[in-house]
């Protein structure tokens, strides 16, 4: 009796376990839904969603924009500028001609289509220690302080290669290249004038970064013989080191707007120089801003 009460209990207890084990087991293999990716991408890994390649953080400028210029105008540091008109970008247009927003830049574009504003006039200017054909402390001898401290460099330079230079005219006012220009219209007329003087306000001379230069005897003084000089030889291989370039160059005289001006020397700084100077480029080029001519 006591042994089939025994094996009662045992069969009851077994199959207590069983009928447990059954229900366990079917939660066990419940199916469960897959973890939700995030809407921004996978959830754990962090990464970004979008096309395979893709960098939505890439901020390079396409094929069909420039590169955003970082020039301080200030410093010798520069870089191609953000638009036509090089560093000192364009402000609005007036009878065809851009004013330039910000002409204090070193390496500011200034030619026959980008003029400076009527009231610019550079706060920073000074008188290089160098030698000029005169002796007169005068508007004419005066540089803004960054270009002046680059041309004493360069004259020193020449010097230690037995070249002796020597300035013609630095910086003129807006009044002075106004009253310039007039009296070479009445000289050659308005059409010929314009190859070798700017209309006020596109002068170089006015941004006080561009000098004429010459040997020390004066000859040749931004005369075309000049450019068979052993000066001129001299400028064209070193000028860049110094931060300038030969800013009217021979063959260039479509873009440039002027005749070939060995003499005429233009300060951009050191980066821009030596890479328009191994480009072959003149100013325009270097900025993509050649003028469209029909």
């Amino acid at each position: 009796m006591k042994k089939t009460r025994r094996l009662l209990l045992f069969i009851i207890v077994c199959a207590g376990i069983v009928f447990g084990y059954s229900l366990f087991n079917k939660d066990e293999t419940t199916t469960i839904p897959p973890k939700q990716a995030s809407a921004d991408g996978n959830a754990d890994s962090g990464e970004l969603s979008g096309s395979i390649g893709e960098d939505p953080s890439d901020d390079t400028p396409t094929a069909t924009e420039k590169p955003t210029n970082t020039n301080n105008p200030d410093s010798g540091n520069e870089g191609k500028g953000e638009n036509e008109a090089g560093s000192g970008q364009t402000e609005q247009t007036e009878d065809g001609i851009v004013v330039i927003a910000k002409p204090a830049e070193i390496s500011v574009l200034v030619n026959k289509q980008h003029k400076l504003p009527e009231d610019y006039n550079p706060t920073d200017l000074v008188y290089p220690d160098v030698r000029f054909i005169f002796s007169e402390k005068i508007e004419k001898r005066k540089m803004r302080q960054e270009a002046a401290t680059a041309l004493e460099k360069l004259f020193a330079a020449a010097e230690d290669d037995n070249i002796l230079l020597a300035g013609v005219s630095a910086y003129r006012s807006h009044k002075t290249q106004t009253t310039l220009f007039d009296r070479y219209v009445k000289r050659d007329g308005l059409e010929k004038a314009r190859t070798y003087s700017a209309l006020p306000g596109t002068s170089e001379h006015e941004t006080g970064l561009a000098i004429d230069v010459s040997g020390s005897d004066g000859k040749c003084a931004a005369a075309d013989c000049f450019a068979d000089t052993k000066e001129a030889q001299w400028l064209m291989k070193f000028a860049h080191e110094y931060g300038f370039i030969i800013r009217y160059l021979k063959g260039k005289e479509k873009i440039t707007g002027y005749q070939y001006e060995p003499w005429h020397l233009r300060y951009v700084g050191t980066d821009v120089a030596t890479e328009i100077m191994e480009s072959g480029e003149v100013l325009e080029e270097y900025f993509d801003a050649v003028p469209v001519t029909k």
